[in-house]
């Protein structure tokens, strides 16, 4: 992902020797995931936000329920996944329960199954600590130089011509081997995964025909666009452990794919090749499709063709499109819902803002907004300041970094609102959440004080008092935060 160098201040010491703490590789994972955060090819897409974290909770909930997931890990640890534009078919785990999902992998999946298989297999790496005891093996070798290459070797999955670039001195092999797990472990991760997998109800045979995917696309070549097969490299053991699991009888095949799941894949295609040529090869995909194709087929390159067209600016080719999409999906609930929130892209940018809070408002039958409309529609009335649905949106913003308070996208989005509201302090103070959340403390500690400057002015509206004490917390939290950081240096 290219991430920036991380400073030798940056990581906690873990002690000769001792093992390492649930605290200790928390803290390293904050580290390290400071400067994911600040990589350009970081993506915050609300639909497909909502879609890898639709598949991730159940899982979650499931290893917990196993007693894979122990309280304390569950408490302690980050369980955040970040999106990262880049095409290469990969996912990580980082220290302290962070993961990464590249688009490309989103864009190869087939099935919703074989998309959990990875995050189950990926769970299950933190749930039994194997970075930790990866990083116990290490030795003599200091924390920030562990972060350090686990950074090295991220960047190196995109390009890993670049390895001897991004880390001066570094050796290839060490570089890679933070991101490589033993057999054993990978085993364990297979096993548990699994399990964890059908626990959470879904078709197990997605882990098989996963698999088949990355030995299929090892056979045949491997230039750089799956880095997974690096970091997880696939043996016949594992493929035959996996197959030997299903149940006796059980075909394995990776089944038919779903109009959502197609057209999500589409998005992640579409967002992680942007250069014109690749979007003017999508546009080609509806007429370029076979006669035997699937619904499920032609709604993935309708999807893709539109907003190919909408990202090169050609608004009437994307309508077109887009009307196709929607008469394609009518019938599909899921599906269409995904053709309406394309359309009020296609809508916001051609500046019918009014149309589009229109178009998403919730029926009665569900006042409250999914997460992906109500950024859409607060995205809209950031240039409608009278609108009388703002205080509404406000209101449920207000709901949701309340119970999501990392939600970075949902407070800029507040932020904004609050400003046109003549609310400088509440915005103020929803900026620096929005830092905070993005573990940007120095970012996050500087609109803190500009809050805090409002406040001193003595001219509070109905509420401020409140949001001027927990500005005060927070800042009082920031510079403990940081003196903490200066001590490791």
């Amino acid at each position: 992902m290219g991430p920036a160098w991380p400073q030798r201040s940056a990581l906690p010491a873990l002690g000769e020797g001792e093992a390492i703490s649930v605290a200790a590789e928390r803290q390293l994972g904050d580290r390290i995931i400071r400067e994911l955060y600040r990589d350009p090819d970081y993506l915050e897409d609300a639909v497909l936000d909502e879609y890898i974290h639709k598949l991730w909770t159940p899982l979650v909930d499931a290893a917990a329920s196993r007693g894979e997931l122990s309280p304390e890990l569950r408490e302690r640890f980050a369980w955040r996944i970040l999106l990262g534009k880049d095409r290469s078919v990969n996912a990580f785990a980082l220290p302290g329960g962070y993961l990464g999902v590249h688009l490309g992998l989103i864009a190869v999946v087939t099935s919703r199954d074989e998309l959990a298989s990875v995050l189950a297999h990926e769970l299950s790496h933190v749930t039994q600590r194997h970075i930790a005891r990866q990083m116990e093996a290490q030795g003599r070798m200091t924390p920030w130089v562990i972060g350090s290459l686990i950074l090295g070797a991220l960047a190196a999955s995109k390009n890993p011509q670049a390895t001897q670039a991004l880390v001066v001195g570094g050796q290839a092999a060490a570089i890679q081997s933070q991101l490589s797990y033993s057999r054993d472990m990978e085993r364990e991760a297979d096993r548990i995964g699994f399990g964890v997998l059908s626990e959470a109800g879904y078709d197990p045979r997605g882990f098989v025909t996963m698999f088949g995917k990355l030995q299929q696309a090892a056979g045949v070549n491997d230039n750089g666009s799956y880095p997974y097969l690096r970091s997880h490299p696939l043996t016949t053991e594992r493929i035959a452990d996996m197959q030997s699991r299903l149940p006796l009888g059980v075909a394995i095949t990776g089944g038919l794919q779903d109009m959502e799941q197609a057209m999500v894949s589409a998005r992640a295609r579409v967002l992680s090749q942007s250069q014109v040529d690749s979007l003017r090869a999508w546009t080609q995909l509806p007429v370029n499709l076979p006669a035997q194709a699937t619904s499920a087929q032609k709604a993935g390159a309708l999807y893709a063709a539109t907003l190919a067209h909408q990202l090169l600016r050609e608004p009437e080719a994307a309508r077109q499109q887009w009307q196709n999409l929607q008469s394609l999906t009518t019938r599909n609930t899921a599906a269409a819902r995904l053709s309406r929130l394309l359309g009020a892209e296609l809508q916001a940018a051609r500046g019918e803002y009014p149309q589009v809070v229109q178009a998403l408002q919730p029926s009665s039958m569900t006042p409250r907004w999914p997460r992906p409309e109500l950024v859409a529609t607060a995205q809209s009335l950031a240039h409608l300041p009278t609108h009388p649905a703002t205080n509404t949106v406000v209101q449920q913003l207000r709901q949701q970094v309340q119970g999501n308070p990392h939600d970075a996208q949902a407070w800029n989005l507040l932020a904004t609102l609050l400003a046109g509201q003549g609310q400088k302090l509440g915005s103020l103070r929803a900026e620096g959440e929005a830092q905070l959340a993005r573990m940007d403390l120095q970012g996050a500690l500087d609109r803190f004080r500009a809050a805090q400057d409002v406040a001193r002015l003595g001219r509070l509206q109905a509420g401020d008092h409140i949001e001027a004490s927990i500005v005060d917390t927070r800042v009082r939290q920031i510079q403990e935060q940081l003196r903490e950081m200066q001590k490791e240096r």
